[in-house]
């Protein structure tokens, strides 16, 4: 099991979240082949709305991506994005980063913090993973990354 960032707008995440999907770097197929079942992906929010100046920087989802592969579908005026199925955590609220940089691993010592997110799609630790489960009062998401933590026989130490 792996865990992910995935970075978009705060309103493109609620799509995903009404549809029970995620999208990364603008439709591209390749990061979300990196993905697999069951590994967690939080959303990172820049901005509140695509290419606006409406700063927001949050953690605006959290999830467990499931089968299938993913795959095509057609938004229309020639735009064919890829997409992979996630089940969404309930219970979760946005989640300001600026009080995490000092805790997460991919932030923490970063006085230019904002260019771990630059790939739209990175993989990070299952500590940060829960740190952002717990930041976002997402329970569910705190209980079963820990579950798995104390499971795994290549646990963190």
């Amino acid at each position: 099991m792996k865990y992910w960032i995935a970075v978009a707008s705060a309103e493109h995440v609620r799509r995903g979240l009404a549809g029970g999907f995620m999208q990364v770097c603008h439709g591209k197929a390749a990061p979300l082949r990196r993905i697999q079942p069951g590994d967690w992906v939080s959303y990172y929010s820049p901005t509140i709305t695509f290419g606006g100046k409406d700063t927001l920087q949050a953690f605006t989802a959290i999830g467990r991506a499931l089968e299938p592969d993913p795959y095509q579908v057609d938004m229309g005026e020639g735009f064919h994005p890829f997409r992979r199925d996630v089940v969404w955590s309930p219970a979760q609220q946005d989640a300001a980063i600026r009080p995490l940089l000092d805790q997460l691993s991919f932030t923490a010592g970063q006085r230019s913090w904002g260019y771990a997110f630059r790939y739209g799609l990175f993989p990070v630790t299952q500590e940060d993973m829960r740190l952002i489960a717990r930041s976002m009062h997402s329970e569910e998401a705190v209980q079963l990354i820990s579950a798995y933590a104390s499971s795994s026989p290549h646990k963190a130490a």
